[in-house]
C-alpha cells in the first residue's frame, strides 16, 4: 500500500510540474508575450549599438586630437593665432560732422552688394 500511494504522489507531483511547464511555455509564445520579448530586445540591441558608436566617436575624437598634436610638433605650429579681428568701415555720413570724427560709428563689412544691377 505505501508504494501504490508513493506512486501516486509521484505521479502526481510529475503531471502538475509538466502542466506547469507546459502552461508557462504557452504564455511565452502568444502574440502579446513575443512582441514584448522582441521590443525589449530590440531596445537592448538600440542601447548597446548606441553605446558602441559613442565609445568610437569618443576614440576617433581622441585618435585625431593626438594626431593633430603630433603633426603641429612636427611642423612647428605650437601657438594657435587665433582668427584676426573683422575688419569695420566707418559710416560714410559720419565724416562730415566733427563730433562724429572723434568718436565714429561703424558699419561690418558685409559681401552682399547693394547693387541691383550687378546680376542683370
Amino acid at each position: 500500500m505505501f508504494r501504490r500511494t508513493f506512486w501516486f504522489t509521484t505521479g502526481v507531483a510529475a503531471g502538475v510540474w509538466a502542466t506547469t511547464k507546459v502552461n508557462r511555455k504557452l504564455r511565452q509564445l502568444t502574440p502579446e508575450s513575443l512582441a514584448a520579448t522582441a521590443a525589449n530586445k530590440a531596445l537592448e540591441t538600440g542601447a548597446r549599438l548606441k553605446d558602441r558608436a559613442v565609445g568610437f566617436a569618443l576614440d576617433v575624437r581622441e585618435n585625431m586630437a593626438q594626431r593633430e598634436a603630433e603633426l603641429e610638433d612636427a611642423l612647428g605650429i605650437h601657438a594657435d593665432p587665433g582668427l584676426p579681428a573683422p575688419r569695420r568701415f566707418a559710416a560714410l555720413e559720419n565724416s562730415s560732422n566733427p563730433q562724429d570724427r572723434s568718436n565714429p560709428k561703424y558699419i561690418e563689412n558685409t559681401t552682399y552688394s547693394y547693387n541691383r544691377n550687378e546680376d542683370h
